[in-house]
């Protein structure tokens, strides 16, 4: 059994969507970083940096923070969505280091300024706008020759950066301007597992569709 501590958010929605697509065992702890729930100390026994998401594994007995290695955990615990071969591995890891150290950081503050704060930092909203539509490009001339990112398989790559995509609307970005992601995201959209992964730990809305 997993425990999972995780929000709405696009970093607790990669870790839900890889145990819905695992079909790992897990239960859930709703951690509402609206109230400050992240700071019990409770949870800053599993999450030092009191962040969503983290993992215990009853199994193994390990505790993680930081979605970028619990996904890699969790994928090389049931052999999946984490290629074996050299090359796709890497290539796999490469796309997951650019999802964690760039399209996340950067999108997570275009939110803070163009969703949340409009209008009180003309500066910041088009410094972080700007380099969303950059990420987008390189994104979508990624997925112009593959059909995934780490080429022709659907990896935790592809799971790291989806639900960061699908808040396009708080980016002010228009899919229609990216086909190749377009067309990624929606196919990844009608997975029955993204669909379920999606609403944990509590349905907000319908996953957006361009």
């Amino acid at each position: 059994m997993i425990d999972f501590w995780t929000w709405t958010t696009p970093n607790g929605r990669k870790v839900s969507i890889l145990l819905e697509e695992l079909g790992l065992p897990y239960r859930t702890h709703a951690v509402d970083i609206t109230r400050g729930e992240q700071f019990e100390p409770a949870f800053l026994e599993v999450s030092p940096n009191n962040k969503i998401p983290a993992i215990r594994d009853a199994e193994t007995g390990t505790a993680l923070m930081e979605s970028g290695a619990i996904l890699i955990y969790l994928a090389e615990k049931a052999g999946r969505f984490l290629p074996s071969e050299p090359e796709k591995r890497y290539r796999t890891l490469e796309w997951l280091m650019w999802q964690m150290g760039g399209l996340g950081p950067f999108l997570g503050q275009a939110h803070h300024f163009l969703k949340f704060n409009a209008g009180k930092a003309p500066y910041a909203e088009e410094r972080f706008h700007a380099e969303a539509e950059r990420l987008y490009r390189v994104l979508d001339a990624r997925l112009a020759d593959n059909a995934y990112l780490a080429g022709d398989e659907y990896t935790i790559a592809d799971i790291a950066c989806w639900p960061w995509v699908s808040r396009y609307e708080w980016q002010r970005i228009s899919l229609d301007d990216y086909p190749n992601v377009k067309r990624w995201y929606l196919e990844i959209a009608a997975r029955p597992a993204v669909q379920r992964g999606y609403q944990v730990p509590h349905k907000v809305n319908e996953i957006p569709l361009p």
